[in-house]
């Protein structure tokens, strides 16, 4: 059991109609594809050529500030609001898209994009899951 399912347990009130598994999984891959993003373009600004890296290093970082919003987002649940939730979980599947294809132009060189173009499908899968399940 993860943190994130202990939390949800706890919860003191219903989840409502909420696909309990989907929202679990899309707030693990939500942070972590915010760490692997991270990563992601810190490894970038090591690379010898670095100003050939400059959109991904850039894309890495709003996808890392989205998905972490996200994450948090989805963690609350007093005060619910669906339209919100929606929003946001296609804003985070918009730039995890946008990431991953990004990070998948460099991954033949960068083993580092290619994990990161990885991790943001996986996180774009779960928002889309999620959101299909919403209704």
């Amino acid at each position: 059991m993860t943190h994130v399912q202990t939390m949800l347990d706890t919860y003191p009130k219903d989840l409502g109609n909420v696909d309990k598994a989907k929202l679990i999984e899309c707030i693990r891959a939500c942070f972590e594809c915010a760490q692997t993003c991270t990563a992601c373009a810190d490894a970038c600004l090591s690379e010898d050529m670095v100003a050939e890296l400059t959109k991904c290093i850039r894309t890495n970082l709003d996808c890392a500030d989205i998905c972490v919003t996200t994450g948090n987002i989805l963690s609350r649940h007093t005060g619910y609001d669906a339209n919100v939730t929606r929003a946001v979980l296609e804003a985070c599947r918009t730039v995890c898209k946008a990431c991953a294809d990004e990070c998948e132009q460099h991954a033949s060189m960068h083993d580092h994009c290619r994990v990161c173009a990885e991790a943001c499908r996986r996180c774009e899968q779960a928002c889309a899951d999620l959101l299909g399940s919403l209704g």
